[in-house]
């Protein structure tokens, strides 16, 4: 009795293997028999003197495998349950002797095979056999109809389309450390889905963890858990992180030595430019894809699938229809639902190739009309009577409200949208002009951000071409400073179009380019001010010679000859970049 309360009292670790809890004194012998059982393919059961913790019970799979009933020794039986978290999913890479996949009682290939549809989120399959209203609660329709494989992902043809490099990594289970830059909705976290479930049945472990609430510590505590995979099991670990653009540089750092060795392979998605944001020396280790947005086709087929899973029926302009029409739910008490196709491509076209948005706004409209009731709707097409819920352009343009800018004041397209402004007044398009200038205000762009921009274009690209820019941007800007917004855009507006109009000339800003060119490669100390060009307000001053034969010009009634500049420069035009 002694001795078993002092082996309870003794602290507990958990076998990496099997993930049972024993005595520290214990652990090294048990797991040396662990991983000979692993090698030669045995299914004996672990020790058994130690109770399992409750966790372990959780993970190790159905109840049938860890219902602690003896098994038929040999080579031919079962995996056992310490097997059952490494080899969830894993009927082709089962060890030798175990025939593939079929582990446990009779039926256990069923319930893997709905085990990874589980893995792979809802699906078109889990949404049938309800009401629309059903269906659309919970979880966001963009989460519940999320792709599950590479077959289902729509877009993004010129990373994943057939033959290419990613996609055949992919397929063979080689995933390489990348980062994934794209605009929000495009399929970022989708495509980290999608290799979570392909190596879950490859055996690789899959980590997830978001920059925005993770610590470094919950980073550390993965890392050094990999560690112990890859030299205990030989297990691969792939590192999810979503947001890495929110982990400062220091935290980034702690990824570099860990992405070098191979300990794990990291995952990173960002909106934001990758060359601003992250790590040089992280980003030189990793294979940065750009994800560019969805376009309105690929929309279309994704709302097109959603709708398809949700049982509405789209009504095309000329279809006939009546109120006896095969709509959705046809066995239940619900009214059948209808959409206009015209308002399926509206919301291709609203949302901005953002999958999220598209889905989520078709959501809110078909929730909207739902709540609304049952009515009766004439039809756009051919004026023929639809009886149920009908769901039109207008109610998703109100689902949305307006259309989804893509503008980030910090980032990425803050500084796309100024350059393509800029370089459209410089090239007198006064047309493009405006239409980046509305792109930026209408997207909640600060306006004293664009007038001083326009302050340094009067003097950098219309210059002495005419003098009088320099002063309507001051003036633009000092309106936009008194009135805010909206009612200064029409000054910007005004401002914008004038230098578009404007002559151009960058004689000033390229002379004063070769001056500070000429100071950087200049050799040696700097050339010493003339005497003649000093000041001389003392009397010990004069005596040194400072202002002497100085000739004052307003005096001269001609020309005064006289030098300027430093002797080392004499001769030299900064306006023809080049020395008389």
């Amino acid at each position: 009795m002694e001795g078993a309360g002092a082996q309870q009292e003794a602290p507990l670790v958990r076998c990496p293997v099997c993930l049972w809890e024993l005595p520290a004194a214990h652990i090294n012998s048990h797991l040396d028999r662990c991983l000979q059982d692993s090698g030669a393919g045995r299914g004996g059961e672990p020790e058994r003197s130690p109770q399992p913790s409750s966790k372990k019970m959780r993970l190790s799979g159905p109840p049938a495998e860890s219902s602690g009933e003896p098994e038929p020794e040999g080579g031919s039986s079962p995996a056992t349950p310490m097997f059952s978290l490494f080899q969830k999913g894993r009927a082709a890479a089962a060890p030798p002797g175990i025939s593939g996949g079929a582990a446990g009682a009779p039926g256990a290939a069923p319930a893997a095979a709905a085990a990874r549809g589980q893995e792979r989120g809802v699906g078109l399959a889990a949404l049938r056999g309800e009401t629309v209203a059903q269906k659309l609660e919970g979880k966001p329709l963009a989460d519940k109809l999320r792709p599950g494989t590479l077959g289902d992902y729509v877009g993004q043809d010129q990373v994943l389309g057939e033959q290419t490099l990613l996609r055949s990594l992919l397929e063979a289970h080689e995933i390489p450390s990348l980062v994934l830059w794209g605009p929000p909705g495009c399929g970022k976290t989708t495509l980290a889905h999608i290799i979570a479930s392909n190596s879950k049945k490859n055996g690789t472990r899959f980590v997830t963890l978001s920059a925005t609430s993770a610590k470094t510590n919950d980073v550390r505590d993965v890392i050094k858990q990999a560690e112990n995979e890859k030299r205990l099991l030989k297990r691969k670990t792939i590192l999810f992180i979503d947001e890495i653009h929110r982990f400062n540089k220091s935290q980034q750092d702690t990824f570099l030595p860990h992405v070098e060795c191979g300990t794990v392979t990291l995952i990173g998605a960002t909106t934001e430019n990758p060359s601003f944001q992250v790590n040089s020396a992280l980003l030189s280790r990793c294979r940065v894809i750009v994800l560019e947005k969805l376009s309105v086709e690929a929309m279309e087929m994704i709302l097109m699938r959603a709708i398809k899973s949700l049982g509405i029926r789209v009504l095309g302009q000329d279809e006939q229809h009546s109120s006896s029409a095969n709509g959705s739910n046809s066995k239940s008490s619900e009214s059948p639902v209808y959409i206009e196709e015209k308002a399926v491509s509206t919301l291709a076209y609203l949302c901005d190739g953002d999958a999220r948005t598209g889905l989520n706004g078709l959501q809110l409209a078909v929730q909207a009309r739902l709540t609304a009731g049952k009515t009766s709707h004439q039809a756009s097409t051919q004026g023929c009577s639809v009886d149920g819920v009908f769901i039109t352009e207008d109610h998703v343009k109100e689902g949305l409200q307006r259309s989804h800018i893509l503008y980030d004041r910090a980032g990425e397209e803050h500084y796309n949208c100024i350059s393509a402004l800029h370089k459209s007044m410089r090239g007198s398009d006064e047309n493009a002009s405006l239409y980046w200038l509305a792109r930026m205000l209408e997207g909640g762009e600060d306006p004293l951000y664009v007038a001083r921009r326009l302050v340094r274009f009067a003097s950098e690209d219309i210059g002495l071409a005419d003098p009088l820019a320099l002063t309507q941007a001051i003036a633009t800007y000092q309106g936009c400073h008194f009135i805010g917004m909206p009612e200064c855009e029409v000054i910007l507006a005004q401002c914008v179009v004038y230098f578009a109009r404007a002559p151009k000339s960058i004689e000033v800003y390229s002379a004063y380019s070769n001056v500070k060119a000429c100071l950087r490669n200049h050799q040696g100390p700097l050339p010493p001010v003339p005497l003649h060009l000093r000041n001389a307000p003392t009397r010990l001053m004069k005596d040194l010679g400072y202002g002497k034969d100085y000739k004052y010009n307003p005096m001269y009634r001609e020309p005064v000859e006289q030098e300027y500049l430093p002797e080392e420069l004499k001769g030299v035009d900064f306006f023809k970049g080049q020395k008389m």
